[in-house]
């Protein structure tokens, strides 16, 4: 195994430049986004007319035989068909053969605009050759994993270290659902406390203790199932950019032991879907401090996406604790981690058995040298070409015109972007409030559109988040971004069509 000559010290000459890189290039107006999302739940919802409907059905079912068959197959041997939710997509999941760039194709030669990402992490964009070549040199000379010392643990975190400063130690996991039980097994045993506070909203992973309100602010345990509710006792739920009801939660739990930690995702719950306000996480820092509970970033998406420094870095806002997901291999197998101070990560330190302070944590594919190469040479590579800040360019694009769709269309849509992450709300379902009494009939209506949309863009040749979300990448370059916007104005086009609800 080779590592070009020097390349540690390159990337470490530029971690301090690039870490401090603000790639967002506005933060957009919270208020005004609320304004409009709140417009949006309370108007009926604009869905796409039946007609077009079955014409997107129609062509599903003549241009995706080879994905229909291999999703009935998969259904016969996987729950519902699919192993992860983001396969999942109506009328059935598309089988991806092939991805390169900004784009996938799938099993019956379909091309696909990727606003997937794999769920984030390639902010290089897909199969990005520099990369994949230095893990097909590791292929052939280590092989995945030997569950010994590798040299590209020690270069992965080291880099790390340089862009992410609060990163003074950092132990490789499997993915970032292991990173968050990690720092929560970590904040109680180095604080002696045993409370746990989230956001509303905020996806933190599946692990027990935070399958707890979920998507919808408020809604506690509903998604809970299978789990005993004395796992969640010490798990307590604040609605999003509520300092207040924070402080009192912190306050309440001090009479029962304490609070460990805080865990917030910086940008807000949902990737943003409940947009933070700037000051937020400075404030959360402060309430941290004054009761004595640790402050952790949940940045599994976030991470290098925002910058090298990640939202860490924007927000010029210590975290005692920073969570990291499928970034940390560039969206290759098995990654995600826990970072933080020489303190805290202590608890963390080797042995065979744990006893006292130290907290077990483990995984025998844990930094594996297929995962650490991927990630070591992915994050020079980001930082080489500027990656996070062209992906970014490519998101203000790809809302520019999404907005000037909406406002064309006089459609109750709503879009906005955190650089590289943008935002289409359609449906409105995300923005819910279990206090609304028409909160139950206007669920499954709502949700059923969102699937809608979804398939909509896949039809059109493109591949979302739920077809509320879309991350961009370095490969998405004007001529993709205009291409989409093409694709994209005539769905929206079709929504707005004479007799679908619009004036």
């Amino acid at each position: 195994m080779t590592t070009p000559a020097g390349a540690t010290e390159r990337a470490t000459e530029h971690a301090t430049r690039r870490a401090t890189d603000r790639v967002v290039s506005a933060w957009p107006d919270v208020d005004a986004v609320e304004r409009r999302l709140d417009r949006l739940v309370h108007t009926p919802p604009r869905r796409l007319p039946e007609r077009a409907l079955a014409d997107y059905h129609a062509w599903y079912v003549e241009h995706t035989p080879g994905s229909r068959a291999t999703a009935e197959e998969a259904a016969a041997y996987i729950p519902d068909g699919v192993q992860h939710n983001l396969a999942l997509n109506d009328p059935w999941p598309l089988e991806i053969v092939r991805a390169d760039g900004a784009h996938l194709w799938d099993t019956d030669g379909n091309r696909y605009v990727d606003f997937l990402a794999a769920g984030g992490p390639t902010v290089l964009g897909s199969n990005h050759a520099p990369v994949r070549e230095k893990v097909t040199e590791l292929l052939a000379t280590c092989g995945p994993v030997t569950g010994m010392l590798h040299a590209y643990e020690v270069r992965l975190a080291k880099l790390i270290h340089d862009f992410v400063p609060s990163v003074q130690r950092f132990r490789m996991l499997g993915s970032g659902t292991e990173g968050v039980m990690a720092a929560l097994r970590v904040a109680r045993a180095h604080t002696g406390r045993a409370h746990v506070v989230k956001v509303g909203g905020a996806y933190h992973g599946w692990s027990d203790q935070v399958v707890y309100g979920l998507r919808l602010p408020g809604t506690g345990a509903l998604e809970a199932a299978g789990i005993p509710a004395d796992a969640l006792r010490l798990t307590h739920e604040v609605p999003p950019g509520d300092l207040d009801a924070l402080r009192d939660r912190l306050a309440a739990n001090e009479s029962a032991g304490g609070t460990a930690a805080v865990i917030v995702e910086p940008i807000g719950p949902e990737s943003g879907t409940h947009l933070a306000r700037p000051a937020f996480n400075a404030q959360v820092r402060e309430l941290c401090d004054e009761f004595g509970a640790l402050l952790v970033f949940d940045e599994v998406v976030t991470a290098f996406r925002l910058g090298m420094g990640g939202a860490q870095a924007y927000f010029d806002v210590r975290p005692d604790l920073t969570v990291f997901g499928k970034c940390v291999a560039g969206g290759y197998p098995a990654a995600g981690g826990l970072g933080g101070s020489q303190e805290v990560m202590a608890v963390l330190e080797g042995g065979l058995t744990a006893v006292g302070t130290r907290a077990f944590v483990g995984g025998t594919l844990s930094a594996n040298p297929l995962s650490c190469a991927a990630g070591y040479h992915a994050l020079l590579e980001m930082d080489r070409t500027g990656a996070p800040a062209r992906a970014a360019r490519a998101g203000d694009r790809l809302r520019a015109g999404l907005a000037e769709l909406i406002d064309r269309h006089a459609l109750p849509y709503v879009t906005y972007n955190i650089g590289s992450i943008v935002h289409l709300h359609t449906s409105g379902v995300l923005h819910l409030s279990l206090d609304d009494p028409a909160f139950a009939d206007e669920l499954g209506p709502r949700t059923r559109m969102l699937g809608e949309m979804s398939m909509a863009y896949s039809a059109e040749g493109m591949i979302t988040i739920a077809g509320s979300r879309l991350y961009t990448s370095m490969a998405h370059t004007d001529a993709v971004i205009d291409d989409a916007l093409a694709r994209f104005g005539r769905v929206l086009a079709a929504a707005a069509a004479p007799g679908n609800g619009s004036p």
